[in-house]
């Protein structure tokens, strides 16, 4: 597995990582002996760097990682241990508009640290927090009162559009920015790559797969759990639009999966090409495909070896994207 520089923060982590959210079972069902499974073969498979929330479960995801880290001894010195990447700012208790103060702050980290089993969390994230509270500012400066307390070591924002993307970069210490990113949502090379870089800002991709879309193995017929988001919130109607089949109705998605075969390499696979197009871009610094089987993690660590796609094929995924895909993504982007 190849490595990266995060950012300016001086250290380096696996240019694909894990999410895991579906390890606190808000994506199907996943028991304790499957999460380590999975953890494991992150792990074995060259994987340094975990995301996390408090609400993935709630508690449940954090509360798998830290028996991990301990019962796998990496809690070691910085340099030894795996970057864990967690989120805060949306647990249910006392939920908001009571979580935007230094005391909720506090309280919620002080949770992930326990949970954790870590005397600092390497980097937390406000978890796709609303634009005018982080506009507003003073939930950064609470970040720093902890970071200056020893409780974290770096902070970042996890966000949804552009727009709030570029007001977190204004804040000074910033070291990280997660956003949505893939093939069928490439906004941000324009927008958003160059002054991160120029910031010295790591950046974090989710959804790479665009929620299994780029997996090539849905169709328009396909059905989810109760549970899944790919269920309830397809149309947006618990969160971000975005968040789910990357703001795209499944119709759609599948048949423009159809037409991206196409543009398939030989012996590759659409995953494959997916993840591989995304690493080709070096303002990223990791890559969090979630994984419910170790064989999927195995899988998503391959792309990291691919040889790059090369730049006629990136002309021609840029022009697919224009032409064929983003008069179809909906919501704030």
């Amino acid at each position: 597995m190849k490595q990266r520089s995060f950012g300016s923060t001086g250290r380096t982590v696996s240019e694909i990582g894990l999410g895991t959210w579906q390890l606190g079972s808000q994506w199907g069902p996943v028991d304790d002996a499957s999460a380590r499974e999975v953890l494991a073969a992150a792990v074995d498979s060259g994987v340094t760097f975990f995301d996390t929330a408090d609400v993935y479960g709630p508690e449940v995801s954090e509360e798998r990682i830290g028996r991990f880290l301990k019962d796998t001894g990496r809690l070691g010195d910085v340099g030894d241990s795996l970057f864990v990447a967690t989120k805060l700012g949306r647990f249910p208790e006392p939920g908001w508009p009571d979580n935007f103060s230094l005391a909720s702050f506090r309280q919620h980290t002080e949770a992930s640290l326990r949970r954790l089993g870590v005397e600092a969390l390497d980097l937390t994230q406000t978890h796709c927090l609303p634009e005018e509270r982080m506009r507003e500012g003073e939930m950064f400066e609470w970040l720093r009162t902890l970071q200056q307390e020893g409780k974290i070591r770096h902070f970042g924002a996890s966000v949804e559009t552009m727009d709030e993307a570029l007001l977190c970069l204004e804040q000074e210490g910033l070291a990280s920015l997660q956003i949505i990113f893939n093939i069928f949502r490439q906004k941000p090379i324009t927008t958003l790559f160059e002054r991160a870089q120029e910031k010295g800002v790591a950046l974090i991709v989710r959804l790479p797969l665009a929620s299994g879309l780029l997996s090539g193995k849905l169709t328009a017929d396909s059905t989810f759990a109760a549970d899944d988001h790919r269920n309830f919130n397809r149309d947006g109607d618990h969160f971000n639009v975005g968040e789910t089949f990357a703001g795209l109705p499944l119709a759609k998605g599948v048949e423009l999966v159809e037409q991206l075969r196409e543009q398939l390499p030989t012996g590759m696979t659409l995953a494959q090409l997916a993840m591989r197009w995304i690493l080709d871009f070096p303002a990223v610094s990791v890559v969090i495909p979630g994984a419910r089987r170790a064989s999927q993690v195995v899988e998503n660590g391959t792309a990291s070896e691919l040889p790059p796609l090369g730049d006629a094929r990136h002309r021609a995924l840029a022009d697919f994207y224009t032409n064929e895909v983003a008069d179809h993504i909906r919501g704030r982007y």
